[in-house]
């Protein structure tokens, strides 16, 4: 009998300093997507808490740590907090469009604007304009690119002021990375304004959730997920609200029944 596909193999990462909690460090373990069925293994993969970067999934497969916890926005629950809604209201005028997953100029220097104020010497701070076709173009799954720009003018398009790279699975869209206008004219509000209409989208295509990534309790660079309600949080029992703690393992097996022995049946042998 024929199988979908092998079982992948997977490989860790040297350890590195974490980007988010001081004094951490942080190892991934990660697989490629490949074949026929790479959007299947990575739909798979991302229910269990991998995400997706070009055509390999990972995780955080820390030694000391767990703090890294994937969430998503259940999207045909969610209710806009007061705030929200106003930041709605004020940005329902950029016209906002899914593009082929294809690079141009224009997003990347909106890009580089981006990674200089908001992320200075990250991870990304080098990034040059193949490093960002790459991040965006090798793809083995359902892809878009989101624009947002102000609204055109005399039939020209207007400014692109924020961009996300989405990807579509059968039970939501993951958001892969997004970025968008820093400068000193910059709309507030603008990368909360994007996740909300991930929300939206997501509903009215009937897609019950939003995938955020990671969120990390006590780092403020991840604060503003845990802001879109209902949320749900992956743990050891699986996904659950993002305000219901773990079962504690130690109750768990406290709470499960004795281990009965049938002494009347004779060992084989």
């Amino acid at each position: 009998m024929s199988v979908p596909f092998r079982f992948p193999k997977f490989f860790v990462t040297n350890p590195a300093p974490c980007p988010y909690l001081a004094g951490k460090v942080e190892r991934k373990v990660f697989t490629e997507l490949n074949g026929r069925h790479a959007a299947e293994l990575n739909e798979a993969l991302g229910r269990i808490g991998f995400r997706r970067s070009q055509s390999v999934a990972y995780r955080p497969s820390c030694v000391d740590c767990s703090a890294c916890v994937s969430v998503r926005v259940c999207a045909k629950q969610f209710e806009p907090s007061r705030t929200q809604k106003r930041l709605i209201k004020r940005n329902a005028d950029l016209e906002v469009t899914a593009c082929k997953p294809w690079t141009t100029a224009e997003q990347y220097d909106l890009l580089r604007q981006y990674l200089a104020a908001r992320h200075p010497g990250g991870g990304m701070a080098e990034m040059d304009e193949q490093d960002f076709s790459d991040m965006v173009e090798q793809t083995p799954v359902r892809t878009y690119m989101v624009e947002y720009r102000e609204p055109s003018v005399d039939g020209r398009p207007g400014k692109l002021v924020g961009v996300c790279l989405s990807d579509q699975q059968s039970d939501g869209l993951s958001m892969i990375y997004s970025f968008f206008d820093t400068g000193p004219d910059a709309r507030s509000g603008l990368g909360t304004t994007i996740i909300l209409d991930h929300i939206v989208r997501a509903a009215r295509a009937d897609l019950p959730y939003v995938y955020l990534g990671y969120w990390v309790e006590g780092s403020p660079r991840m604060a503003y997920k845990a802001k879109f309600k209902p949320m749900e949080r992956l743990g050891r029992e699986g996904w659950r609200p993002m305000d219901m703690p773990d079962p504690d393992p130690r109750e768990a097996r406290r709470k499960a029944p004795p281990m009965r022995i049938d002494r009347t049946r004779q060992p084989v042998g």
